[in-house]
């Protein structure tokens, strides 16, 4: 088989579909989305045979989809973010009831720090509250072998079974031997079978509580004993035999760890200093968890530092390991305050931890660079060009000083909330905009209520929402901005493009019409880059007493090719700022040494040629004409 560098995302779908995967769906999610799309793009070039691939309107639909195709014998995998994991949590927690029976996968990417996320939410939590396996990989390399490993697991035990690699290992990279064409293994002649064990009922719900139950001791010793789920729980001695201390970890800090110990070893080499002999433990099989082959490796020691990313899920095991078999071992780790408590744990960090837990003072001279200067703040911004900016603006500017509640949601336009726009109030969760604004339409009638939510957050979770709002009538203004894309987790499809990962490409669902047929008495439609047709369309809507819309449509700018840039007369430029404090793109700039004839010594505007895409949205606020589209691509509502 040829070698191939593969993004760990990448080697993850590689290794779905040398196991025979039939079905993949999923909802786009930071740093889970390359899975779906790698699995899409190897279907297309004829690579990967047999298998459906799709993005679904949210994880709930996903894992739907993916359980029915479970129930008829195939092979099936379903991907997210650590937070789509919550929108999925009522099939899960049902289905690992039922059971499954073709192999069914989770693949859950968890997101410390966070880097995109809203919260440092950890899936092995999750798996142990829904009483699901969890795997969790230190390395690209071992997390192919785990996800291969899980779809035998799952239909060795007829359950649900979680792989839960972490942003890091998402995005690193490592060779692997792929296949030059997988096939996705044949379904199984009898598909699904009539059953009452499919159907959950109250009494069936109890008798499968104690089936899960006793399951979970089976898989926890198998995962202590039989490969190769016990080679993902490998045992190393540092130093020596006999050791009295002990490191334990997790996920990728398995693998900081493993290469802080190197890097200790060679400093302790190089200063003439002797390290004490020390055991390692990577547990790649958090729950359930391996309880004998972790007491056989902790009973000689006196102590462990334990590191993991976000939760003390492992510390908390280990403590009651220690109290349930009377070890006299100290269990160090986050709650002791010697571990990091949040965040993306580090090899600097561990080797620093390691050190301050074994007593040792050594420098790492093989890692000299230091840099003690603060970095320069480069807070998140809209793209140039960016639609969503010019419907922030409409929206602002039809409010004047009428008294308003702004409600966000999760997608690019959350930056919305950054100066100078400063067009965003709340923020909390997919969908929850709209029914925020609901909320408080009841508790603050006399403010304006508007809810700005994205196209692919509006069929993902903002239906239950707009159907909410004309049943109970709440008078509220939803602000649609429509950009053809789901943009902020990479340009994905979603309904209301038509454009599917199988490639029978239809009619996308049209948003408007959509929101006239719940009943919505006032929808209207407008481009946001059109300024004078924007603010129109936003102050007919917010004048609307009850359910109101406005659907802002224009194309993302990574869909559409860049216009020439917009250029500055200096002769008339003022330098008043306008075209920067009113809209803050960060195609525009301002130099205070410029001089020009209506500017004096204020400095004046210039526009950034390498960022500019000819939005014009500039122009037509430059109160002076200054900012100009080149003559030959004017037209009016700025340059489309």
């Amino acid at each position: 088989m040829p070698k191939k560098l593969l993004m760990g995302n990448e080697a993850f779908a590689y290794a779905a579909l040398q196991a025979g995967v039939n079905v993949a769906a999923g909802y786009p999610g930071t740093p889970s989305s390359e899975v779906i799309e790698t699995i899409a793009k190897l279907r297309a070039s004829g690579v990967a045979q047999g298998v459906h691939v799709e993005w679904s309107a949210n994880e709930k639909a996903a894992l739907e989809l993916v359980a029915g195709a479970a129930y008829s014998g195939a092979r099936v995998l379903f991907t997210c973010k650590q937070m789509g994991l919550n929108v999925a949590s009522d099939p899960l927690l049902c289905l690992n009831y039922i059971g499954v029976k073709g192999g069914c996968v989770l693949f859950v990417a968890d997101d410390p720090g966070p880097i995109s996320s809203q919260t440092e939410q950890d899936t092995r939590r999750f798996a142990a509250f829904a009483k699901v396996p969890v795997l969790d990989p230190a390395t690209p390399e071992q997390g192919f072998a785990m996800m291969q490993a899980a779809f035998e697991l799952s239909e060795r035990y007829k359950t649900p079974v979680i792989v839960r690699p972490t942003t890091r290992i998402c995005h690193a990279s490592a060779f692997f031997d792929i296949p030059e064409q997988t096939i996705a293994r044949a379904i199984p002649e009898e598909g699904f079978v009539r059953d009452a064990r499919w159907v959950i009922f109250p009494g069936r719900s109890y008798q499968a509580h104690a089936e899960i139950n006793e399951r979970l001791v089976r898989i926890a010793d198998t995962f202590g004993a039989e490969e190769p789920y016990a080679g993902f729980n490998p045992t190393e001695a540092i130093a020596g035999d006999a050791a009295k201390v002990g490191i334990v970890a997790g996920g990728v800090s398995a693998a900081y760890a493993r290469e802080a110990l190197s890097m200790l070893e060679a400093s302790a080499k190089r200063q003439g200093i002797s390290l004490p002999p020390i055991s390692f433990l990577q547990v790649g099989t958090p729950y359930p968890f391996p309880q004998k082959r972790v007491s056989s490796f902790v009973k000689p020691l006196e102590k462990v530092l334990v590191l993991e990313e976000l939760d003390y899920v492992i510390e908390d095991e280990l403590a009651a390991l220690a109290g349930r078999e009377h070890l006299p071992l100290e269990v160090h780790g986050k709650l002791s305050g010697d571990a990091l408590a949040r965040g993306e744990n580090s090899v600097d960090d561990a080797f620093a931890r390691i050190q301050s837990f074994l007593g040792l003072s050594l420098s790492d001279e093989a890692s000299p660079l230091t840099f003690d200067e603060p970095l320069p703040v480069r807070p998140p911004v809209l793209c140039a060009g960016c639609p969503h900016r010019g419907s922030f603006y409409a929206v602002k500017k039809a409010l004047g000083k009428t008294p308003a509640i702004l409600c966000g949601d999760i997608g690019c336009y959350t930056l919305g909330n950054a100066m100078p726009l400063d067009a965003i109030d709340t923020c909390l969760c997919m969908g929850a905009g709209i029914t925020m604004a609901q909320g408080f339409a009841v508790t603050q009638p006399d403010k304006k209520n508007i809810a700005f939510v994205g196209d692919s957050t509006f069929f993902a979770s903002g239906l239950t929402g707009v159907v909410n709002a004309v049943y109970n009538q709440h008078d509220i203004t939803v602000v649609v901005l429509d950009n053809a894309t789901t943009a902020m987790t990479g340009s994905q499809p979603h309904p209301g493009t038509g454009v599917t990962l199988m490639g029978a490409n239809h009619q996308g669902i049209d948003i408007a019409e959509l929101l006239r047929a719940i009943g919505f008495g006032c929808v209207v439609e407008a481009d946001p880059l059109n300024i004078d047709e924007a603010c129109a369309a936003a102050a007919q809507a917010i004048g609307f007493a009850g359910p109101s819309a406005v659907v802002f449509r224009s194309p993302c700018v990574q869909l559409i090719k860049p216009k020439p840039q917009v250029i500055v007369d200096a002769d008339l430029c003022t330098g008043c700022k306008r075209c920067i404090t009113q809209i803050g793109c960060p195609g525009i700039g301002f130099d205070p040494d410029a001089k020009g004839i209506k500017s004096g010594s204020r400095g004046q505007a210039f526009v950034d040629a390498s960022l500019c895409n000819g939005c014009g949205l500039c122009v037509q606020l430059c109160a002076v004409g200054a900012l100009k589209v080149p003559a030959a691509f004017a037209c009016e509502g700025g340059v489309r």
